[in-house]
């Protein structure tokens, strides 16, 4: 039987990195006097990367289930960030768009952004970025069944 001892706590180090990064940017959105949190960020960053996109769309790309990235959205529609309009093709679905609002949130805390993810990867390579990347997919892989 294999001991306890003799396994690797990554989930803990995993969190306890997830945590810090979360409460930075919270600090940060507070600081520029932003009303978003950091999961409303993910959203609004995929669609000033490419607007218009549907609610699937946005869950696939921030690895958020659907029902999450509704809730999301509804608030961010809610706040005035963004807003659905209804395919043409499809009356089921709808595409979210930011608003002039929402653009100028993002623009607001993007430099900001850009500063904490430089300051997260402080020290490390392009090589380090790869092995964290192939690491951390594996990790993923291995729990996805």
């Amino acid at each position: 039987m294999e001991r306890v001892d003799d396994t690797k706590i990554f989930g803990t180090y995993i969190d306890r990195t997830i945590k810090i990064i979360r409460h930075n940017y919270t600090r940060t959105f507070k600081e520029l006097q932003l009303d978003i949190t950091t999961e409303q960020w993910v959203v609004l960053d995929s669609l000033y990367k490419k607007d218009g996109l549907s609610q699937n769309e946005i869950a696939n790309g921030s690895f958020k289930n659907a029902p999450t990235v509704s809730r999301i959205i509804d608030l961010l529609c809610k706040k005035g960030y963004t807003k659905r309009v209804a395919s043409e093709e499809d009356r089921r679905r709808y595409h979210i768009y930011l608003t002039a609002s929402g653009k100028k949130v993002y623009t607001t805390a993007l430099p900001r952004v850009v500063e904490l993810r430089k300051k997260g990867w402080e020290g490390l390579t392009d090589e380090d970025y790869d092995h964290f990347l192939r690491i951390i997919n594996r990790v993923f892989s291995n729990f996805e069944e």
